[in-house]
């Protein structure tokens, strides 16, 4: 199994919307994709509560058979169109993908 986790620090305004706003967009959008993309074994999306400087704003945990279903869910159209959104509210992003 692959574990998939990434983190964004959002930008304080973008599309529109203010930072907490656009957090829920992104969890809505993430968390619909377990529904279109069956490579998607476990999906969870949290919006940080603290709100402590150092701390990034969402993060993304998946669960993957093999890094190639992991492949597949990246290049999925889908997919690729969250990302695209996330791209342009996000000031940074961090990943890492492990086996378990």
């Amino acid at each position: 199994m692959i574990k998939h986790i990434v983190m964004w620090k959002l930008k304080e305004n973008a599309e529109d919307k203010k930072k907490f706003e656009n957090a829920k967009i992104i969890k809505t959008n993430l968390e619909s994709l377990k529904e279109v993309i069956p490579e998607i074994k476990y999906i969870e999306v949290g919006i940080d509560s603290k709100k402590f400087e150092n701390n990034y704003d969402v993060v993304l945990v998946s669960e993957f058979n093999s890094f190639e279903d992991l492949e597949i869910y990246q290049k999925n159209e889908e997919h690729l169109k969250v990302a695209e959104f996330v791209k342009s509210v996000a000031e940074s992003r961090i990943a890492v993908d492990y086996e378990f």
